[in-house]
């Protein structure tokens, strides 16, 4: 039986039957959830998820994929949708690391999960383990430095995050390109684009830059 870390990770944030009621009279789709898929050809299993989501002026809500070092992942096909505030591109790796993030207003709600297949026999199919990376609760983030001159594009800004003590709480910084993208997602008004899964091309020369 899963523990409630595990389910945390599975599901992604829970949100209140009103939070999901705003979010669907304003128009913003987001689709959190992650699956365990089989290649046949490669003979392996990997993990499947869908960058997706947008904002209005006072509402946001964003997730995206990176991979376990907080890299940018290849996506395997972009997504018109019909309107926006939707799905953008579809992600298929060995393990993929999900930042979600809820922002209403200046306040965010942001999950950091990773997900990868288990271990098991030959014949049988391996669970999807999910492990929870980073949770912050009513964090707060500063949209006149992020909304400055009306441009999103190259700002690396995101919510702070503090204990019930008071004390700051560090998002790994590993994740903080990653966390800095859906921020950006949360906050993209009309958003039809990818913030943070790239082309196959740009994912390659930023994975030779890094080795």
């Amino acid at each position: 039986m899963p523990d409630k870390q595990d389910s945390l990770a599975r599901r992604g944030l829970t949100l209140s039957k009103r939070v999901l009621r705003r979010l669907k009279e304003v128009g913003i789709f987001v689709q959190s959830q992650v699956s365990l898929e089989h290649q046949h050809v490669a003979k392996r299993y990997v993990v499947r998820g869908i960058e997706s989501g947008g904002a209005v002026k006072d509402l946001g809500r964003y997730v995206t994929f990176c991979g376990p070092d907080g890299e940018p992942l290849p996506y395997l096909h972009p997504i018109d949708a019909i309107g926006v505030n939707g799905v953008h591109a579809v992600v298929v790796a060995p393990v993929l690391v999900r930042i979600e993030l809820l922002r209403a207003g200046r306040t965010c709600q942001l999950l950091i999960t990773k997900h990868e297949p288990g271990k098991v026999g030959l014949t049988r199919r391996p669970p999807l383990e999910n492990s929870v990376l980073f949770r912050g609760v009513n964090g707060l983030v500063d949209l006149d430095l992020l909304r400055t001159r009306g441009d999103l594009a190259g700002r690396s800004v995101a919510p702070e995050f503090w204990s019930r003590a008071g004390e700051m709480l560090g998002i790994p910084a590993v994740f903080a390109a990653a966390v800095g993208a859906a921020t950006r997602g949360a906050n993209c008004i009309g958003c039809s684009h990818s913030h943070y899964l790239a082309t196959p091309v740009a994912a390659a020369d930023v994975a030779g830059a890094i080795v």
